[in-house]
């Protein structure tokens, strides 16, 4: 059984390719993201700009007009008809420690602004610094820890608003 791929391109206009479309593909590698391609014996220069593999979400360039593109297979497909968002994620709001520990560094401030990955604290257990980062962009609500104090498994460290 072939596996079918739904391309959105541009998030507009949509595709359906096949595996055996894709094998059949005339495409030479001539960099590590770019390629020559020949389509209906026309060529095209093209080179792959970004990748989100997780997402499955690409920036293409394609004789020099650039295109987003979202490949869904088979299983993304189905998610998308049964209603389910792929992705969807709890917002985290709250920071607790993974395991007992001492708080050696807390690098933010009540009521300071906040992006992803930028770093809140650093947790020292069994032995080894735990880097704790934002898990999303936001407000720190409050900080129940200080530096220097032993911490529980499950104990609140910090709440974002």
């Amino acid at each position: 059984m072939q596996k079918t791929y739904k391309l959105s391109v541009n998030s507009g206009a949509t595709f359906e390719v096949n595996e055996s479309e894709v094998h059949h593909l005339d495409a030479v590698a001539t960099g590590t993201n770019s390629f020559h391609v020949l389509k209906d014996n026309l060529p095209y220069k093209a080179e792959i700009v970004a990748a989100d593999f997780i997402a499955k979400k690409y920036t293409v360039k394609v004789n020099n007009n650039t295109y987003e593109v979202a490949i869904a297979d088979e299983l993304d497909q189905l998610i998308t008809s049964m209603g389910i968002q792929r992705g969807r994620h709890k917002v985290v709001n709250a920071i607790k420690a993974p395991m007992p520990g001492l708080i050696l560094e807390i690098n933010v401030e009540v009521g300071q602004e906040v992006v992803e990955n930028d770093p809140l604290l650093i947790l020292e257990a069994m032995k080894m610094e735990n880097s704790f980062v934002s898990p999303r962009d936001g407000k720190i609500k409050s900080i129940a820890v200080v530096k220097g104090q032993a911490v529980d498994k499950g104990q609140l460290l910090i709440e974002f608003e």
